[in-house]
Formats: structure tokens, C-alpha cells, sequence
């Protein structure tokens, strides 16, 4: 017999605090991005930074990889393939291989 799981109801509290923390979340990905895209930050130093923070480790490899200065989505996409990374993989799903690949195609 299949038992069943209920949501639990959140109160409105609840709510407003999942909400302000899901916007800060998408805010510190977003800032992160734009760190990688001003080339204050280099793939190798992102994937470091990632690999120890949970709200970075959701971004997707390719959205991290179309930060870089003069990749875009052919390249990026290209790069991907070539390391057998899947299109919807996020930065935390990475392989020690992905990751060495990744570094040595985008130094």
C-alpha cells in the first residue's frame, strides 16, 4: 500500500522568510556571475568558491560558463559536450574530472 506524504501549511511568517531567502540566495548567485563576468574572479577560483558554498553550488555550469569574458552559448555549450557535461548540471554535481576540464579548457 502507497502511503502518502502531506505538505506541511506554512504560516505567513514562514512564507515571507522562504521568500526573503530564496531572493538573497538568487541575489548572491547573480552578484557572483557578475564577479566572473568583470574577471574578478577566474573559472578555477569559481569552482573553489562553489564547491564550499551552498547557495553558489546551484548555479548551473552553463550559466557560469557564459559569465566568462568572450564565452558564449556556442562555446560554452560546446565545452560541455566535450567534457560530457550534462545541460542541466549544476555547479555541485561536478566530477573531479568535469572540474579538472573545465580548468584546463578555460584558463
Amino acid at each position: 500500500m502507497e502511503q502518502r506524504v502531506s505538505i506541511p501549511q506554512l504560516t505567513s511568517e514562514q512564507l515571507q522568510a522562504a521568500r526573503a531567502a530564496a531572493t538573497q540566495a538568487r541575489r548572491a548567485r547573480a552578484d557572483f556571475k557578475a564577479k566572473v563576468r568583470a574577471g574578478d574572479v577566474s573559472l578555477a577560483e569559481a569552482l573553489e568558491d562553489a564547491a564550499g558554498d551552498d547557495v553558489l553550488a546551484h548555479i548551473k555550469v552553463v550559466d557560469l560558463l557564459k559569465s566568462l569574458p568572450r564565452v558564449g552559448e556556442k562555446r560554452a555549450t560546446a565545452a560541455m559536450e566535450k567534457l560530457d557535461i550534462a545541460a542541466n548540471r549544476r555547479l555541485r554535481g561536478l566530477g573531479r574530472h568535469q572540474i579538472a576540464g573545465l580548468k584546463a579548457e578555460f584558463k
